[in-house]
């Protein structure tokens, strides 16, 4: 947990730059982005061991599922943006392997990014991105033979990523993308750490985006 904060800290000191020197530029255009995404959690965790059983590492897992995303993006420059991600808070299933279904979690990941576009004549313009995220975990419903589970109440990480988007016309975008989010979570039984669960996700989104 430490580790990720302290990623997000430099992330937002390695952006402070290009945000600072984009500032003094003129504002442009607003964009709004309505995507569906694909949360892949990477479902990579230490061994551990409980109720008499040795777990290996990636024992826990986190269910992938659809999510709704609505990005804000302003820019400030011609070729630099700042982005917000927004989605609703998401439930997911958790599941131990040999055992099943430990319960349930909710979450909400708003994540902050400057995004760079490689604009050309062309109507496809590919861009990178790069930020923080912030993961809020919530309603945490785990337990296991009786046995109440606990994670932390948020995770603060990097979030980089990769896309293109395609002019449709002078107001409409189609917009696809990836973005990698460093999140994890220490697992506890009474307040001892049992593992932490590395969940890492792939966020694969496709929509459509508005300038105005």
């Amino acid at each position: 947990m430490k580790h990720t904060t302290k990623l997000g800290i430099v992330a937002l000191a390695a952006f402070a730059p290009i945000i600072n020197s984009a500032m003094a530029a003129p504002a442009k255009t607003w964009e709004v982005k309505v995507r569906a995404a694909y949360l892949e959690t990477a479902d990579n965790s230490d061994a551990f061991s409980a109720l008499g059983i040795d777990f290996a590492s990636g024992a826990v897992s986190v269910e992938d599922k659809w999510i709704p995303e609505i990005d804000v993006t302003f820019n400030l420059t011609e070729n630099v943006l700042a982005e917000l991600v927004l989605t609703i808070p998401q439930k997911h299933d958790v599941f131990l392997a040999g055992v099943g279904k430990l319960g349930s979690l909710e979450h909400l990941p708003p994540t902050l990014s400057v995004v760079y576009e490689f604009q050309n004549e062309s109507g496809f313009v590919p861009y990178v991105s790069g930020g923080v995220n912030f993961t809020w975990i919530t309603n945490k419903r785990l337990s296991v033979a009786g046995i109440d589970l606990d994670l932390e109440d948020y995770s603060a990480g990097l979030a980089l990523g990769a896309g293109f988007k395609y002019d449709i016309d002078d107001k409409w975008d189609f917009d696809a993308s990836v973005k990698w989010i460093d999140l994890e979570s220490d697992v506890t039984v009474g307040g001892a750490r049992l593992t932490t669960a590395q969940l890492d996700p792939l966020l694969w989104s496709l929509g459509a985006s508005y300038r105005f």
